[in-house]
């Protein structure tokens, strides 16, 4: 019922959208697939179509989500891995087991949440494990490597050289006959030469064991892993499902203890986090940091910046009331996107108190008015000019935040910020520039004007005037 070429591109109102492509892939550890939505502004909304067949399926996980334009993959985006690190396969997946246990208490797959470990909870794979002896392998002369390359040779063969023919390059490639080993308990009766001439089976210099092995071998800094992949729901923050990780995932596993050995580690996007944060809040204070020297310069003072500079929490309080106001409507997260959206208020906001200070200075110091007639008439003069490119720029962008389209979850947060920023730091500038100046400027500019260089006195017989004719 969801195919548009069925039953018709609309689809009933409460619905998901209609699927306009569909395409699956399956390959012998993983599977995965992707459909496209007739509604591109609607396709988060086929996730739980996709998503609940693939759970009803006996042990089986999976990741339904709709790819991040910044994301590096199809995997890519608002994934925490936390991963099980260790040397005992065995060990890594009993505690790999209790994670994901607490995993889906802390963050249950009902409320939207997915899981995913990677490469599984499980060893799915039959396996013959040949075990040396060594105990045997040293009464027949026969090295461990020996015995390795004698059950390669059987199997797969074993790359004994590299030949150079012409241009090309093959290689020399020893193999046992194809007949020898019709069925896996064959391997026991593999021949191995011993360093005495003699022929003995596999099994009399090695343990051959049926079991179970891994699909996929993951390493992390050398070590075996075990990856837990979490995607939090779309209205849970980020740092608020790592905080929930470390609090009741983490801790009371590391509480209980773990077997020697065994460590449990965060990473993926949860590491990413931390950097883009640390580099975000430098971002901010050195965009602060070169406005206020910039205008240092400009004015020839350090107080005046001060004054101008209180205009940025004006425009971050209306950059977060922007963003309360979009999420009564929409969810809309702080991601760092939205972030750099208050990084370029400090750059802007400025604009309507610089005009407010230069036009006051400008009339106590050509024009010779009192401070006080000087703030009024530059407020009298600049209102208008602040009013219109204030209204420029948010009616410029409030189509970004009211027309949504296709892609613009990516700038909705962003242009929130910036038109609630503006629009609260233009009323507010208004009425704290003014007042701040009026206690400030009338010191500053008696200060200035007291600072006159008087001239040099001048020293009898220095220089006498010169007579006539000279």
């Amino acid at each position: 019922p969801h195919w548009a070429t069925v039953s018709g591109p609309e689809s009933a109102p409460g619905e998901p959208p209609k699927i306009e492509r569909f395409f699956f892939v399956a390959t012998r550890a993983s599977t995965f697939l992707g459909a496209v939505s007739v509604e591109p502004q609607r396709a988060g909304e086929l996730i739980p179509v996709l998503r609940d067949p693939v759970f009803r399926e006996p042990g089986t996980f999976g990741f339904i989500n709709q790819p991040s334009i910044f994301g590096h993959s199809i995997g890519g985006g608002r994934r925490i891995d936390l991963d099980v690190s260790g040397q005992d396969l065995t060990e890594i997946l009993e505690v790999a087991g209790r994670v994901a246990g607490k995993v889906l208490q802390a963050l249950p797959l009902k409320d939207g949440n997915q899981l995913r470990p990677k490469p599984g909870l499980e060893l799915g794979a039959p396996e013959v494990r040949v075990i040396p002896n060594r105990v045997r392998l040293a009464d027949n002369g026969v090295t461990a490597r020996e015995l390795g390359d004698t059950v390669d040779a059987f199997n797969d063969g074993l790359r004994v050289a590299e030949l150079t023919v012409g241009s090309e390059r093959l290689d020399l490639v020893l193999q046992g006959p194809a007949k020898n080993v019709i069925e896996t308990q064959g391997i026991a009766a593999l021949p191995v030469v011993t360093s005495s001439g003699r022929i003995v089976p596999a099994d009399s210099l090695a343990d051959v064991v049926l079991t179970a092995g891994p699909t996929e071998l993951r390493h992390r800094e050398r070590i075996r892993t075990v990856t837990i992949e979490i995607r939090p729901a779309p209205g849970v923050p980020l740092e608020a499902a790592i905080d929930a990780l470390k609090q009741e995932v983490i801790q009371p596993l590391r509480a209980e203890g773990l077997p020697p050995g065994i460590r449990i580690n965060l990473s993926g996007t949860a590491d990413k986090l931390t950097q883009t944060w640390n580099a975000m809040v430098l971002e901010l204070g050195l965009a602060i940091v070169i406005v206020y020297l910039v205008m240092a310069v400009l004015f020839e003072s350090f107080i005046y910046p001060l004054i101008i500079l209180l205009s940025v929490p004006l425009a971050a309080a209306g950059g977060v009331a922007g963003l309360v106001v979009l999420n009564l409507y929409t969810f809309q997260p702080l991601d760092m996107l939205t972030l750099l959206g208050f990084v370029i208020l400090v750059g802007i906001v400025v604009n309507n108190a610089i005009l407010l200070v230069h036009q006051t200075l400008h009339h106590i110091r050509d024009d010779g008015m009192v401070p006080t007639e000087a703030i009024l008439e530059a407020t009298r003069n600049r209102i208008r000019p602040i009013f219109m490119s204030t209204l420029t720029s948010v009616f410029g962008m409030l189509p970004l935040v009211v027309i949504p389209g296709a892609g613009s979850e990516l700038y909705r947060g962003l242009g929130s910020v910036v038109v609630g920023g503006l629009s609260l730091s233009a009323v507010l500038t208004l009425l704290i520039i003014p007042p701040m100046l009026t206690m400030m400027v009338g010191g500053l500019e008696k200060r200035g004007t007291s600072k006159v260089v008087s001239p040099a006195p001048r020293v009898a017989g220095a220089r006498s005037e010169p007579a006539p004719g000279e």
